[in-house]
């Protein structure tokens, strides 16, 4: 017998009926979700199941927003689907999520959390990147310290990350903020386990602002895997201290692309003004992630050079870095009116 709609969302999904009291049908695909009957949901159904029939973005947006009986019915016909079709459909969803803050499947990724295929599993944790509700803590914490899979427990990880930044923030209750410190921990200081799940961890706890903390983040900057030392400096730009700036400068100009990268997106967190001319300079890049992480970087750094180099990125010929410019451009002005409207509040 499938588990129960209540058991497959959890506490903390929420159905949202009232969208179903008229019903209209969809001409828009991102309505899809919201506006169904019975048989034409069963027929999203069939298309999932055959494996000969194309599946249109449009028709996975149906998914979105499942009424408690629709999604019994997903979770019947679900395991009788092959693991590669299950993958690509929840691997679509996960895109769709990315890109379109209105469609809700959350129930969806709540049911492949225990799909029997590993890449499943994992795509739906990934999907469940925005999903605060508490009750998801312990299936994560299940995942990362039993799961067989090592991307299935490098995706918990890395999904945590979010629940420490709540305890952080006191969001999260004190026991459970602790588990997941705690589930991290294992994780990290466990030789025994692959550097994926472990570098992974190091990321999610980051967010931490208690003391062992900064030395777990040492200690991953001096692991002889470099994979390892760019999570290192991932999580320095994601602590928020300053005091990692010298060593996240440096590596502004390491040889590894990845790392210069990270650096790039760390300096920008930190807001390292001493690291403005060497972004200015990465601008140029051959690499487009690095040229991109750059000009993030000078958007969140501000100060009249990285303006002014902003501005001449929007002015370029070259269409990516103009958009990434203006964006950049953007967050630095209106970062700079917030701070305005705060100093005027404080004169008040």
């Amino acid at each position: 017998m499938p588990p129960s709609a209540d058991a497959l969302a959890g506490r903390g999904h929420l159905f949202d009926l009232r969208a179903y009291e008229h019903y209209n049908q969809a001409t828009n695909p991102l309505d899809c979700g919201r506006f169904r009957d019975k048989m034409e949901f069963q027929r999203v159904l069939d298309d999932i199941s055959d494996e000969g029939r194309s599946l249109p973005l449009s028709r996975l947006y149906m998914l979105s927003d499942l009424r408690r009986e629709e999604l019994e019915l997903f979770a019947e016909r679900w395991p009788a689907v092959s693991a590669a079709r299950r993958r690509y459909v929840i691997g679509t969803l996960v895109d769709i999520a990315e890109a379109n803050f209105t469609v809700d499947f959350n129930s969806i990724f709540r049911l492949g959390l225990v799909d029997e295929d590993a890449q499943v599993r994992a795509h739906a944790v990934d999907g469940l990147w925005e999903d605060r509700s508490h009750d998801l803590v312990d299936s994560l914490l299940d995942l990362l310290s039993s799961d067989p899979s090592i991307i299935v427990r490098a995706a918990a990880a890395a999904g945590l990350g979010r629940f420490v930044l709540m305890a952080e923030l006191e969001e999260l209750e004190d026991e459970l903020g602790h588990n997941v410190l705690q589930g991290l921990r294992n994780v990290i200081e466990d030789t025994n386990e692959a550097l994926e799940p472990r570098r992974r961890a190091v990321e999610a706890i980051s967010y931490s602002g208690q003391v062992d903390v900064s030395a777990l983040i040492e200690e991953a900057y001096g692991h002889p895997a470099e994979k390892m030392r760019v999570s290192a400096i991932f999580s320095m730009g994601r602590s928020a201290d300053p005091s990692w700036g010298s060593i996240v400068i440096r590596e502004l100009g390491s040889p590894n692309t990845e790392m210069r990268f990270e650096a790039a997106r760390s300096c920008g967190e930190l807001e390292l003004r001493e690291a403005v001319p060497t972004l200015i300079g990465m601008i140029a890049a051959s690499d487009r992630e690095v040229q991109q992480a750059a000009i993030s970087a000078l958007g969140k750094i501000g100060g009249r050079e990285a303006r002014r180099a902003l501005r001449l990125c929007c002015e370029s010929e070259d269409e990516i870095i103009a958009t990434a410019g203006g964006d950049a451009l953007s967050e630095l002005e209106l970062t700079a009116s917030l701070f305005e409207a705060f100093l005027d509040d404080e004169e008040v």
